[in-house]
């Protein structure tokens, strides 16, 4: 039964590059190179989680055997009871541990590890679509206090009546951008404005961009091309923010390597009122903005190669709609739809992150066809 069988077969590979990695890591010149180091223990992490897949898979396989073999040779009732129990239990876990394998073995995101930079902009619809951008803002922050993230505004532009007109934050913690990179694209809404004063409903939208954080050995940046601003922060902070010209300005000249063109890249940070740290947070975002740019032909070969759409990057698709008059929210890219509008505005969408987990690993798995 072992012998013969095809997803143990595409493990063996994996169990000698497995015992490759672990002698590695603990070489003093591969621990010296910090990259290497890095991407070697990640991957050293994830072959471990597959070996030990395989580990039970294999008992599960020995344990159908020997229960196989008792009932063809055993002549005792009690012994055949157990095990016809120890046949059943194993063969509704088989086809579980292949599953768990089987999506162990699909190419993982590189990404999905790392915090994020996120952008919330609001889009058509004036002041209704701030106010809506300040309540998507909102449900990310709930949501990220359940997960025990630590959230961070970069820098705000108010709405005129509330919300924002763009905000950008940054969040850390587990497997962040694994989780909210489906959060990506053009959200809509579908309410009776706080401004109208006809009651006449009107729809609005808001642009959610989830960036990846890039690591420094990722981004070449050559620092001394940097121009750098100080200012007086306005906004919360006490009266330091307003005295002290902690916040920061940076242009940077960068040259776009899939067109040629180079093009001026601005940032601005009034995190904190410390200007140092401000500066190393807009250093952050303009590597972010930099890989981001640079990897988005990557993302988009991807993202043609897939039939699913759950996690293109295009920030200019429409994937979600918030429907007030029917209380429910609706993801068009897997069309999932709950009808608790005001909890998943209050940061109750684990829901369906699930759901678009489910579709992309289930894309994912079809494109190995293991």
């Amino acid at each position: 039964m072992i012998e013969d069988n095809s997803i143990l077969a595409k493990l063996d590979g994996l169990e000698s590059r497995y015992e490759e990695v672990s002698t590695l890591i603990t070489d003093p010149n591969v621990i010296g190179d910090q990259q290497r180091y890095v991407k070697l223990t990640k991957e050293y992490k994830d072959l471990g989680d597959i070996m030990e897949a395989r580990r039970r898979y294999i008992a599960c396989l020995n344990a159908i055997q020997e229960a196989k073999d008792l009932l063809a040779n055993e002549s005792d009732t009690d012994m055949k009871e157990m095990a016809r129990e120890e046949l059943a239990t194993n063969e509704a876990l088989q086809p579980k541990l292949e599953e768990e394998i089987k999506l162990a073995l699909v190419p993982k995101d590189p990404e999905d590890e790392k915090n994020v930079q996120m952008e919330i902009r609001a889009g058509t619809g004036g002041d209704e679509a701030a106010l809506f951008a300040g309540d998507l803002f909102n449900m990310y922050k709930k949501y990220c206090d359940s997960k025990g993230w630590t959230l961070s505004v970069t820098s705000e532009s108010e709405g005129a009546v509330g919300g924002f007109k763009e905000i950008d934050f940054a969040v850390s913690g587990a497997n962040v951008y694994g989780t909210l990179k489906y959060e990506s694209g053009v959200h809509r809404v579908q309410r009776v404005p706080a401004t109208e004063t006809q009651g006449r409903m009107h729809p609005s939208a808001a642009t959610v961009a989830v960036l990846p954080e890039a690591d420094k050995f990722e981004v070449n940046i050559n620092e001394g091309d940097i121009k750098w601003d100080t200012f007086r922060s306005s906004g919360a902070g006490g009266q330091n923010v307003n005295k002290v010209e902690s916040g920061v300005r940076l242009r940077y000249p960068w040259r776009n390597p899939n067109t040629g063109e180079t093009e001026e890249i601005l940032i601005e940070c009034t995190e904190t009122r410390d200007q140092p740290k401000n500066k190393e947070r807009a250093l952050s975002r303009l590597r972010t903005f930099i890989y981001d740019r640079e990897h988005q032909k990557y993302v988009n070969d991807i993202a043609n190669k897939r039939k699913t759409l759950v996690s293109t990057g295009d920030r200019s698709a429409k994937i979600r709609t918030y429907n007030f008059p029917q209380g429910r929210v609706t993801d068009h890219r897997i069309g999932f739809t709950t009808h608790d509008l005001q909890g998943f505005l209050g940061g109750n969408i684990q829901e369906m992150i699930d759901a678009l987990t489910v579709a992309e690993n289930a894309a994912r798995m079809k494109e190995t066809e293991l």
